[in-house]
């Protein structure tokens, strides 16, 4: 009985859609994190009677015909890349992204890879890095004897020494942007990857048009509303129970007519 693939089509995608709500729920406290949505798509349809077939030598057409579907697979988990919340964290090397640039990260292979999670720290060197140890590029190094750090909205790095009242440039980071946010490859450890889908890196100064700016002492949580979460969890939990019972109702149509058969 067809009845029954069809319906575990249902119970798979809803088993995938509620993989990619837990993902955005276990993620909710994730700094820079983006959401996944599991989007669906119908699968082919079996035409046991095609539309617009003429019906007889006058010309007469079907209007409507019969078709049955065979299911539904899914099409795209797309990532949602708007604008998470901004915290006070009062760290002065969490840095927080108002806008559509990543934060560049010059990764141990030599290739570079993206982040929205702005909480950096300094290494044995003093070098800006991620929390994994990766350099924060342009590679920026804070002097062992600077006593404040400050980095303004365009992401000019500034130390004061001292008793020094003025304060020292050392740097200035640098964000990226793409033509589709949505095409970049996460690869963990909150960071991405840039693909054929995404486009070419476009690099420029924080404050730059479509860039964003910077925010010093603050941090970008993950964009996971948990109500709408635990809506749609609800939603995919009905989805799947009631592809259950067309699958129940299946095998004990297919019972019957064993039954009738004996």
């Amino acid at each position: 009985m067809q009845a029954l693939y069809i319906a575990s089509t249902g119970m798979m995608a809803q088993e995938l859609n509620v993989e990619v709500i837990s993902n955005n729920i276990a993620n909710m406290r994730t700094a820079g994190f983006k959401k996944q949505r599991a989007e669906f798509q119908d699968l082919l349809y079996q035409s046991l009677r095609r539309v617009g077939a003429e019906t007889s030598q006058e010309g007469t057409i079907v209007p409507s015909g019969v078709q049955i579907g065979s299911g539904v697979m899914t099409a795209a988990t797309p990532r949602i890349m708007t604008q998470g919340s901004i915290q006070p964290t009062d760290k002065d090397l969490d840095i927080a992204i108002s806008g559509d640039g990543f934060f560049q990260v010059q990764m141990p292979d030599g290739s570079t890879a993206y982040t929205r999670a702005g909480t950096f720290e300094r290494d044995a060197t003093g070098t800006i890095v991620t929390a994994d140890g990766f350099t924060v590029s342009p590679g920026i190094t804070i002097p062992q004897n600077a006593r404040e750090i400050t980095i303004a909205a365009d992401g000019t790095v500034q130390v004061f020494t001292g008793n020094n009242t003025n304060g020292q440039n050392i740097g200035r980071l640098e964000l990226a942007r793409f033509i589709n946010r949505s095409g970049l490859q996460a690869v963990g450890d909150n960071l991405f990857v840039e693909t054929p889908s995404s486009g070419n890196a476009l690099t420029g100064n924080p404050g730059d048009e479509g860039f964003g700016s910077l925010r010093q002492g603050y941090v970008e949580i993950a964009n996971v509303n948990s109500v709408t979460e635990i809506s749609d969890l609800i939603a995919a939990q009905r989805a799947y129970e009631m592809n259950a019972r067309v699958v129940r109702a299946a095998d004990e149509m297919l019972s019957n007519t064993s039954q009738m058969m004996r």
